[in-house]
């Protein structure tokens, strides 16, 4: 059964992120809270992990639609292809926020992403997904949780994830109540900023 642990967003106990880097780094699976909704993520590193994640989506490794996480912009030529300077001011404008860039992905991608043409890069205002991010040393592979309740599209009780989760993940954090509203998705490969889905972050930005 996964572990459950309860860290603060105000100020993540540098033990409990550890707790979470060390599961991560042995190739588990870990439900995290973001800026929008609950995450389910792994190492970008751990090809088991990522086939893992992909199993419980039900598609295969390579047409997974998966977001890496970053801590910051600073690495993010060893993920995407070098990009042009309005676009990066956008980038620097909307992050860390409740967005997701589709940009052109680089050959230096791990193995598993070498075919995808374009990734989606998420820097999330959360201080425990970013802490987890930065002590990990490279991004989380994640995707969003959702709920089968039409309805309720996203859960966001972290004790209702757990119960749902508990046999299929390695670890679930509580990070208080998540949000319903997934992030904004934003295509940056082209020429325009092409919005692809409307979700929590603003337009204004564009």
């Amino acid at each position: 059964m996964a572990q459950f642990i309860r860290i603060y967003e105000e100020n993540p106990n540098p033990k409990e992120i550890k707790k979470v880097v060390d599961v991560l780094k042995r190739g588990g699976l870990v439900i995290f809270p973001t800026d929008t909704v609950y995450a389910l993520g792994c190492d970008i590193n751990n090809n088991k992990a990522l086939e893992r994640i992909a199993r419980i989506k039900g598609v295969k490794l390579e047409k997974a639609k998966l977001s890496f996480i970053c801590h910051d912009l600073s690495n993010l030529s060893d993920h995407v292809r070098q990009i042009g300077t309005s676009t990066f001011k956008i980038l620097k404008r909307a992050l860390p926020g409740p967005y997701t860039f589709i940009l052109p992905g680089s050959k230096s991608l791990p193995s598993v992403f070498k075919k995808k043409k374009e990734v989606g890069i998420r820097i999330p205002n959360n201080n425990i997904t970013l802490e987890i991010v930065k002590a990990l040393g490279n991004p989380l592979v994640s995707t969003s949780i959702r709920d089968e309740d039409e309805i309720l599209e996203y859960t966001t009780d972290p004790e209702l994830i757990l119960e749902k989760w508990k046999n299929l993940v390695d670890l679930v954090i509580d990070g208080g109540y998540g949000g319903n509203e997934g992030s904004t998705i934003v295509d940056l490969s082209g020429d325009e900023p092409l919005v692809i889905r409307e979700g929590k972050g603003s337009l204004d930005i564009f």
